[in-house]
């Protein structure tokens, strides 16, 4: 953070990219309490069950570098907004899934975004 920001912008900025990556950490957390459940209501297989975790890790782990990029080429606050609204259409995606191809599709999304926003 630039030192000439005043207290009150920083303090914000401070909030709005804690939230970024509390939402990113509270995903991860929930899903894998849910695994349980979505074993049983959706009829997944192992298999899938752990791609449910590992697609979202892996989208954020290989878009991490093209996130940061997109910040800096767009403009932070353009890529945390456009995160957050892609994010939160990913979670509503995922929380309508009815099957486990269509919960992984949407956890790829979710895992593609937290790069443009948390950073």
């Amino acid at each position: 953070m630039p030192r000439n920001m005043p207290g009150s912008r920083r303090g914000w900025t401070l909030a709005l990219a804690s939230l970024g990556s509390f939402l990113a950490a509270l995903d991860v957390v929930v899903v894998a309490t849910a695994l349980p459940v979505l074993r049983t209501d959706l009829g997944a297989s192992l298999s899938q069950l752990e791609w449910t975790l590992n697609a979202y890790n892996l989208a954020f782990a290989c878009l991490m570098l093209t996130g940061a990029a997109l910040g800096d080429r767009y403009g932070r606050r353009r890529a945390y907004v456009a995160g957050l609204l892609v994010f939160t259409a990913a979670s509503a995606a995922a929380a309508m899934a009815t099957t486990a191809g269509a919960l992984v599709a949407a956890r790829v999304v979710q895992g593609a975004v937290p790069p443009w926003c948390c950073r």
